[in-house]
């Protein structure tokens, strides 16, 4: 039975959230490969979800829901935004933010998770209006240093609050390609400094699906992150074996750019729409989304084909289903055909896999 938040838990947040502003002033063996295995605690790969950041407080405890599907990770995404060609990092924790989107409400999610015995990867992200962060680009050298100076504060309060609360995991960017590409000795500086305010835990940067091979700085990081938005195969309803066919080549890249890194590779996103045609390209199928015809079955042999290729392997540290929303609250307005397994085919599918890996 699902609860509201308890006074204790209230207190806890509170005292974290003190300390955080006083410093801002799945059980399946798997064979291990030559030269790279996962680490100890990813005997169990990490069985995920993204909690969408909702607009008020939670009425119920989300966790429960959670933990019934299998999962033993979530994600919480506190964002931030930048307007196209404007060198600034916008949060504002105290006015528009989303209430789990502000640090008293990523703090009380994190609470939450861990008293439901979850572990936790905070993920920050850029909201490009319009835009998106892998096209970002500034022209001139007081541009670049301006948006730096704004993503670091932004980025550095959230893994001094990360370390607060005990998070286990952090992700210091998201799909940054031009901005990597072009200012590569500010990404390794800022790895230095996530690191020294956050010494306890594990830090991943989460790449597109089409450049984490371009990615200059894995070695100084945990994991391989990306977000695995490969497209599979087209069609309506694309067959099961259509999708593991091509999931085999890129396996076995994926398998032998871990074994050159001597990392894990950890899908920070994977997810499909619920509408026909999304074991393709997603991203095009977002456009006009309302109009998509709903399809559960195309999205439910997506994440069948994705457990059936990579669960098996021992480069895969696991993953975070893209999207869930807790209580039902923060969606856009077309959860019937959103990323979201929640009530659809592929819940039960996500529900079996990670149920089983645990």
């Amino acid at each position: 039975m699902q609860t509201s938040i308890s006074p204790q838990v209230h207190q806890n947040i509170l005292l974290i959230v003190i300390s955080f502003l006083a410093v801002m002033g799945c059980n399946r063996p798997r064979p291990p490969i030559a030269a790279q295995a996962l680490p100890p605690e990813l005997a169990t790969p990490m069985c995920g979800l993204t909690l969408v950041a909702p607009p008020e407080p939670f009425a119920q405890n989300p966790m429960p829901a959670v933990t019934a599907v299998g999962a033993n990770w979530i994600a919480v995404v506190p964002y931030a935004y930048t307007l196209p060609a404007k060198p600034a990092v916008r949060y504002n924790e105290h006015g528009w933010q989303w209430w789990g989107e502000k640090p008293e409400g990523a703090l009380a999610t994190i609470e939450l998770a861990h008293q439901a015995g979850l572990k936790v990867m905070l993920k920050p992200q850029v909201y490009v209006p319009g835009g998106w962060t892998g096209t970002l680009d500034f022209e001139t050298e007081e541009q670049w240093m301006a948006w730096e100076a704004g993503y670091s504060r932004y980025i550095l309060d959230m893994a001094r609050m990360a370390d607060a609360a005990g998070v286990e995991l952090f992700c210091l960017g998201t799909e940054f390609r031009t901005a990597i590409a072009k200012r590569p000795e500010y990404w390794k500086s800022l790895i230095k400094a996530v690191r020294d305010v956050f010494p306890r835990g594990k830090i991943v940067y989460s790449a597109n699906w089409d450049d984490w091979e371009q990615v200059p700085f894995w070695d100084e990081l945990d994991y391989i992150g990306l977000g695995a938005y490969f497209p599979l195969a087209e069609g309506d309803v694309p067959a099961v074996d259509s999708l593991l066919a091509a999931w085999a080549p890129l396996c076995k890249r994926l398998g032998d750019f871990s074994r050159k890194w001597h990392k894990p590779i950890l899908f920070t996103e994977f997810g499909y729409l619920s509408v026909s045609g999304s074991g393709w390209k997603n991203w095009e199928l977002e456009k006009n989304i309302q109009n998509r015809a709903v399809n559960e079955q195309a999205q439910a042999h997506c994440y069948e084909a994705l457990f059936r290729a990579c669960l098996k392997e021992p480069w895969w540290a696991g993953g975070f289903a893209w999207k869930w929303f807790p209580n039902g609250r923060g969606h856009e307005g077309y959860p019937e055909r959103d990323y979201t397994p929640q009530g659809k085919l592929a819940e039960s599918i996500l529900k079996n896999w990670y149920t089983n890996a645990r």
